[in-house]
């Protein structure tokens, strides 16, 4: 297969982003409850439910770009929707790790980063 590196990206992509968004969806109260908590005594603590509404649809993008583009690459050789996906996905992490430092989170910001060079890495392979 040609583009095995990049449909593994964006499968994992896809898997996390997928994953993360409907676990906001289906548990929408107690991530409330642990964002409230999460960015207690900062700005965002006033702000959590659209703020959660933001990174939820930022990542549901992610999955339905995730989806064509994996569908492109398999059937047509595109690369233009798998790259969209890979870049809102990197815009997506760049939001989340700004939270994480704004909570004062700082090893979580570094975990965001694992993530973060991996799309990188794929927007690199599919430019």
């Amino acid at each position: 297969m040609i583009y095995s590196a990049q449909i593994l990206i964006l499968v994992y992509i896809l898997i996390t982003f997928a994953y993360s968004a409907l676990e906001k969806i289906f548990q929408w109260k107690q991530s409330v409850d642990y964002y409230r908590l999460h960015f207690k005594d900062t700005f965002m603590e006033k702000v959590i439910p659209p703020s959660l509404l933001l990174v939820i649809f930022f990542e549901l993008i992610t999955v339905i770009l995730s989806v064509l583009g994996i569908y492109n690459l398999l059937l047509f050789n595109g690369k233009q929707l798998g790259l969209y996906a890979l870049i809102t996905a990197a815009i997506t992490l760049i939001g989340l790790m700004i939270g994480q430092r704004i909570a004062k989170d700082y090893a979580g910001a570094m975990l965001i980063t694992v993530y973060f060079i991996l799309t990188v890495f794929g927007v690199f392979l599919l430019k």
